[in-house]
Order: C-alpha cells, then sequence, then structure tokens
C-alpha cells in the first residue's frame, strides 16, 4: 500500500477507534462508574474476572494499556515504512522498560520486571536478561552498558530524557514536508510545556538554583539557554516570582495558571498548570484529529488522545480501589 493510500485507510481506521472510546466528551463516563466490575464492563467485551478487587484494578489498568498499544501497533502496520516520530512515540515504551529493567538490577532482582510488550518495534534484547549490556547492544541504548549506582541514577535518567526528547524532535523535520506544520507545532509546544512545568516544579519544591534547573532541562543544542527552541521559554519564566501574580500575568500560558481570587494570597501551583497543560494538549490533539486527515497527523494526535484516555481509566481505577478498600 503506497503512502497516500496507507493515510487515507489509517484516518478511517483510526477515527473508528475514536468513535468507540472514551474521549472528547465521552470521557466522564469513565468517572461516572461506581465499582471497579462496572468500569471493567463499560471498557471491555469480556466476562469480568472473578478475582479480588485488588488484582481486577491491575487487570484492567494492564487490558486498557494493552490494548492501547495494540491499535497503535495495528495503525502503523498499515505502513510499509512508517515516519520515525510516530515510531518513536511508541519507542517512548522502550525507554520506560530500561529503566524497569535497571532499577530492578540495582535492587538485585533476579527475576525479569513486568514490561510493555510492544513486539517487533523494540529494539531492547529482553532475551538477554540479566546481561544490560547485552540487551542494550545494536540499540540507541547502547551507550547504556552497566547498572548505574545510586548516585549516578539521576544522571542516567536525565540522559535517557534527554535522548527521547532530542530524538523525537528532530524526527519531526524528517516528515514529508506537506505533513510536517501541524506535527512540529505540536509536539514543539508541548516539550515547551514540559519543561516550564519541570523547571517550576524544581523551583518551588526542591528550591534549586537557577543555573541547576537550566542543566535539567530538555534542550536541542549543545548546551541549553534562552534562545534554545524547546526550552527557552522555561528559562524565562525561572525570574517570574513564584508568589506574584503580575509576574505572571502577561506570560504566553497564562491561561494554565491557578485562578488568583480578589483577597487571597497567590501563588503559582505547579500540579495546577500541569494538569491544566495536559487538558490544553489533547484538545488541541483532539481538534487536530480530524483537521489534517491524511498526514502524520493523525497518528500524532490519536496517540496523545488515546494517552490521556489511559491516564484517565488509571485514575478512576485508583479512586475506586481506594473506595473498595475503604
Amino acid at each position: 500500500m503506497d503512502r497516500a493510500s496507507a493515510n487515507a485507510f489509517v484516518y478511517a481506521k483510526a477515527s473508528g477507534m475514536l468513535k468507540k472510546s472514551f474521549v472528547g466528551p465521552r470521557t466522564e463516563k469513565i468517572f461516572e462508574q461506581q465499582k471497579l466490575s462496572e468500569l471493567w464492563t463499560l471498557l471491555f467485551e469480556d466476562e469480568v474476572p472473578l478475582i479480588p478487587e485488588v488484582l481486577l484494578a491491575k487487570e484492567i489498568e494492564n487490558k486498557a494499556e494493552n490494548q492501547f498499544i495494540k491499535d497503535f501497533c495495528k495503525l502503523l502496520n498499515c505502513y510499509s515504512k512508517p515516519d520515525k516520530v510516530s515510531l518513536f512515540l511508541l519507542k517512548s515504551f522502550d525507554y520506560g522498560n530500561l529503566r524497569e529493567i535497571v532499577f530492578a538490577l540495582s535492587n538485585g532482582e533476579t527475576k525479569l520486571p513486568k514490561l510493555v510488550d510492544i513486539g517487533k518495534y523494540s529494539e531492547l534484547k529482553i532475551k538477554n536478561w540479566p546481561d544490560l549490556e547485552k540487551i542494550t547492544e545494536k540499540s540507541d541504548f547502547n551507550w547504556y552498558k552497566t547498572v548505574p549506582s545510586i548516585d549516578e541514577q539521576r544522571f542516567f535518567d536525565h540522559k535517557l530524557d534527554l535522548q527521547y526528547i532530542k530524538a523525537l524532535w528532530e524526527n519531526t523535520k524528517k516528515l514529508p514536508q506537506s505533513e510536517r506544520e501541524p506535527v512540529e507545532s505540536f509536539i514543539l509546544e508541548k516539550i515547551n510545556l514540559d519543561n516550564c512545568i519541570w523547571a517550576l516544579r524544581l523551583k518551588k519544591y526542591y528550591e534549586m538554583s537557577k543555573e541547576d534547573i537550566i542543566q535539567n532541562l530538555f534542550f536541542q543544542g549543545e548546551n541549553p539557554t534562552d534562545k534554545d527552541i524547546l526550552c527557552g521559554e522555561a528559562i524565562k519564566i525561572l525570574d517570574y516570582d513564584l508568589d506574584s501574580y503580575d509576574s505572571w500575568k502577561n506570560w504566553k500560558y497564562k491561561k494554565l495558571l491557578n485562578d488568583n481570587l480578589d483577597g487571597d494570597v497567590w501563588f503559582i501551583d505547579p500540579i495546577w498548570v500541569q494538569q491544566s497543560a495536559k487538558i490544553y494538549l489533547v484538545k488541541k490533539a483532539y481538534k487536530s484529529f480530524h483537521q489534517y486527515p491524511f498526514t502524520a497527523n493523525v497518528l500524532i494526535s490519536w496517540f496523545f488522545v488515546k494517552q490521556h484516555e489511559l491516564d484517565c481509566i488509571r485514575k478512576a481505577v485508583e479512586g475506586l480501589r481506594i473506595g473498595e478498600i475503604a
């Protein structure tokens, strides 16, 4: 199937998947269920397993995640050569799996931890467990050969994060020119917001210095600067007063701030900003899905919309699980 035909088929297939999903206005249904068994019935066609509630909660999360990945792989498989940015979104699970492997090895585990299966798209050679060097050989992670000490873990985690963000951004530029603009715009804004939120959290909760925070951001060039397309906005807000609304009133993303109510003492709430940013981005992705049919944007926006659905399922499961235990 040529790319044009694949794009048309994927748009039709992905549209049908979204129509059946609990996204957009239908998201609320996820949180209307009163029991874990009711949530299972809402989400899946299978019979509710006869297992304890704690196990049912985990089973819902696992099944929902597996279905999300399975559906995305079905869409990718429609292309003889999927675009690299879509592939890299899926490979984000490889990064998570590698963290799980390293965590298990650093704790002396002898049993392979539970990993997310992305099938043929994985670069990790899991069959070589517990040999980390052989697991990562001939992959994007081939530099990760030894298990880091506790003191080194933070450095290695940041190196992984930075590698992923840079590769994701660079791969957007490899899309055909006619399909690039909406994807590039979305990915760029997401990385910028992630940087801003990370900078806020480090400044407010860890009281890190500006210089230290900058070194923990995701950037495009050799070093992070206020001119960098990925982290410039985050560096800029490091000079804003966290306890003064006036400092933020002209910020590019002012609409994401927690409310400034008359008579109340105001201070920025990074968690509020993070949640607002998530909602803002998923609405943008949901809207752009139909704005740019028959392009790479379909897969990108579908991934983020469905990822948000998965996050909502997890939140609903946790709320119901706590309720069942109580």
